[in-house]
């Protein structure tokens, strides 16, 4: 019993783990590190556990080999290698079997050497192509240079044995590519400088090529993250950056960038596959395109054994068991295509509807009539068979068997399951118009809408009122659309204007197909007009529409905000929507708290309003927090229409101006006046009737700068500026905005003025 128990545990906690390790990377990566602590035998479920879930993740194979290797384990050495070698196409791991085969062959002799260089040979044989093998050439030629030769004939063998492997190397795409060639001349000079030049002349061009195509191929090798775990598609950004990268280098490889022949260039079409699978292994399109390359390039079975391991990776994707079933049909391999359908279909009872009518395709295109219909028959028994295996039946036995008899008898049969099934009914009446049966088509419709519920009626109605339109009299059209607005007025509180006559019942009348008696712009306004006397009748005590221009600022948002709660959409108060526009002349100035911080905002909609009062002292107040050197600074920007200046003129503007600097003086000091005139104060400033800055003031103070900086020189000593308490501005353009405006409206005074309240030093009169 204790046995038990503990086995039970055992099983529970692994399940456990198992769980927690499905496709969760975070938990993947700290069960590698704690199996790297634990000791061989602790740690060997862990890997077990790790690699049944990501079975093609090549750095926690080679971290279980590794730590079998250590402790001298050849057997279950042996045995890890032959789960993953061929699967897991990766330089690092090859290299470490590299490493196995010849430590176990080092004592061997001759014989080790064998089948040391047969290892080697087997590794590049698939990983030959790799960009980054070229550390695996020079190890191979390394090694094929430390054989023993005892004699002549055996020093011939190996130098043509290195030859052909350098020859192989260089012609291959790798970082080493360069290294490889410079390798090569060496060795082709200390053999024989004549047969060099010719050797090394014959190989150049194929060098060259080998070289750019590994230019174009390293840009592509260089987005892929071969750290990725091979995981499920959750759409994130990440894994979709990683598979569009694969494609691409996919498709760089089948264009056969170095112009190879059809055998070298397939062989590295397929190892770019091998190795996309190792990342993408959960992405059915990668299984489906590499079976389907190997199929279009005439190599049926390569294509079967590619299906084969697809399903065994995703063994829930009917995609690529109906693929895999195609392929197998279509070469006429028809009992391994039934087969593959068995499997979807199972014991039948959890089989989908569609899989039972991909089957009875199959077995009508391959097996006749009398197969299909014996499938059909038992696919009814069962629970879950859906009106779509009724309508696909049928309408295979009206359009292939010829038989519209027996297809009326099942959708008749289909009644009694499905007479609920708005869907049913309506291809139901697709078939009878086909037979041009216009009496069963009424009768069809007369007796779902009697059993239906009103609110899955809709479409019924919609398809009746259409019969009636298309083919109908005058007097049934008219009397089916009447019934229709009576049934459908039942299903919204809108009843009333759901019955009233409308210009979209003549719309709906006649028209045909793409065609219609007005014009698109009509047809536009009419569904406006629709909705919004819909939602007006629901509303008429709460909002009037109103006409004429202000319809869209007053009238849509009241209509919007009171809409039907039915359809679920939250709609914006366009009452308060503030057009945008750069070329207005207006502003938005906050009004100075007693703190001195802007408070709510005044919309400044009438530049004369500025400069007559009201919000002319808020201006005064945010100039007195403006220095002097600021407002030289922007007396001297251009003006500017929109919100952002043209950075080359700013910085034109800054480096040719001469910035005035504001001397500090002591606070409560008072302003003496200079040679140049009496300078204003702080209190005259601030009763002035205009700050704006206009064209013909910025062209004034340009000219009186030089003049003016000799008299800065003068009062340096005595002049003293009264410190401010607000704060800075933030947006110095918009301020330009409004001064530009005031100042248009001051210019018919004949005055203009600029400077800042806290000195008044640069103020002048055009007058």
């Amino acid at each position: 019993m204790t046995s038990e128990g503990s086995e039970s545990k055992d099983k529970t906690a692994s399940n456990k783990l198992l769980d927690d390790l499905k496709y969760n990377v975070e938990v993947a990566e700290n069960v590698a590190k704690e199996a790297q602590r634990l000791p061989i035998s602790e740690a060997t479920p862990l890997y077990e556990q790790l690699l049944t879930v990501y079975p093609t993740a090549a750095k926690y194979w080679k971290q279980y080999v590794e730590a079998h290797m250590i402790i001298n384990n050849d057997d279950a050495t042996k045995q890890i290698f032959s789960r993953c070698l061929l699967t897991c196409l990766h330089i690092p791991l090859w290299r470490c079997y590299i490493r196995f085969i010849k430590k176990v062959n080092e004592r061997k002799g001759m014989e080790g050497q064998e089948e040391t260089r047969k290892a080697f040979d087997f590794m590049l044989s698939y990983l030959g192509v790799d960009i980054s093998s070229g550390p695996v050439w020079m190890e191979y030629i390394a090694f094929l240079k430390s054989l023993p030769a005892l004699s002549s004939q055996e020093e011939s063998q190996r130098m043509t044995a290195m030859r052909k492997v350098y020859q192989r190397a260089i012609i291959t795409p790798t970082h080493h590519i360069e290294q490889l060639w410079r390798d090569y001349e060496n060795f082709e000079n200390s053999v024989s400088r004549q047969l060099a030049k010719g050797l090394i002349s014959e190989y150049q061009p194929k060098f060259n090529s080998a070289r750019a195509v590994y230019r174009e191929r390293k840009k592509y090798v260089d987005e892929i993250d071969d750290n990725m775990l091979a995981v499920p598609p959750t759409g994130s950004p990440k894994e979709e950056l990683q598979w569009m990268s694969w494609k691409r280098l996919i498709a760089f490889e089948k264009g056969n960038p170095q112009r190879i022949d059809s055998t070298s260039s397939n062989k590295r079409i397929i190892f770019t596959y091998e190795q996309c699978l190792m990342y993408l292994y959960h992405y059915p399109d990668v299984w489906y395109d590499y079976a389907m390359w190997h199929a279009n390039n005439g190599s049926i079975d390569a294509a079967i054994k590619v299906f084969q391991r697809a399903l065994k990776a995703l063994p829930g994707s009917d995609m690529l068991k109906y693929a895999y079933a195609e392929l197998e049909e279509s070469r006429g391999s028809l009992q391994s295509a039934k087969k593959i359908y068995e499997s979807i279909l199972g014991d039948g009872i959890n089989a989908t509807a569609l899989t039972h009518i991909q089957f009875i395709r199959f077995l009508r295109r391959n097996e006749g009539v009398e197969a299909a219909r014996k499938h059909f028959l038992d696919a009814r028994k069962f629970p879950n068979c859906t009106y779509h295996v009724y309508v696909a039946y049928a309408m295979m036995a009206f359009c292939l068997d010829k038989d519209p008899k027996i297809a009326h008898n099942i959708f008749e049969d289909g009644m009694k399951r499905f007479m609920n099934e708005a869907t049913y009914i309506l291809e139901y009446a697709d078939f009878l118009a086909r037979l041009n049966d216009d009496r069963n088509i009424r009768a069809l419709f007369e007796r779902a809408l009697s059993t239906l519920p009103l609110e899955e009626s809709t479409e019924v109605w919609k398809r009746f009122v259409h019969f009636e339109q298309t083919y109908g009299d005058l007097a049934s059209m008219l009397k089916v659309e009447k019934r229709r607005k009576e049934a459908l007025s039942q299903m919204g509180e809108d009843g009333a204007s759901t019955l009233e006559s409308s210009l979209q019942d003549i719309v709906s009348r006649y028209s045909f197909m793409d065609l219609w008696p007005c014009t698109s712009s009509d047809l536009d306004n009419l569904a406006r007009q629709e909705w919004l006397a819909k939602n007006m009748s629901k509303n008429s005590e709460k909002s009037i529409l109103p006409s004429g221009a202000g319809f869209l600022d007053t009238g849509s948002a009241g209509l919007l905000s009171h809409s039907n709660p039915s359809t679920k959409v939250v709609y914006p108060d366009t009452s308060q929507m503030v057009i945008y526009d750069p070329s207005q002349k207006l502003g938005i100035l906050p009004t100075a708290t007693a703190s001195g911080l802007p408070a709510n905002p005044i919309t400044l909609s009438n530049p004369a309003s500025v400069v007559s009062g009201g919000p002319t002292n808020v201006f005064d107040e945010i100039l007195k927090a403006t220095p002097a050197a600021l407002i030289a600074f922007l007396a001297n920007l251009p003006a500017v229409d929109g919100p952002t200046p043209d950075v080359d003129i700013v910085l034109s503007v800054c480096l040719e101006s001469d910035i005035p600097t504001v001397p500090s003086v002591k606070s409560g000091a008072t302003p003496a006046q200079g040679s140049a005139g009496p300078v204003p104060t702080t209190s005259d400033s601030c009763t002035s009737k205009s700050h704006a800055f206009s064209n013909s003031s910025l062209k004034h103070t340009r000219d009186r700068q030089s003049a003016k900086r000799k008299d800065y020189d003068r009062q340096e000593d005595n002049e003293s500026t009264t410190v401010q308490s607000q704060p800075l501005p933030k947006d110095f353009f918009r301020i330009r905005q409004i001064q530009k405006a005031r100042g248009a409206t001051s210019s018919q005074t004949g005055s203009a003025s600029y400077g800042s309240a806290i000195s008044g030093d640069l103020s002048g009169s055009t007058g």
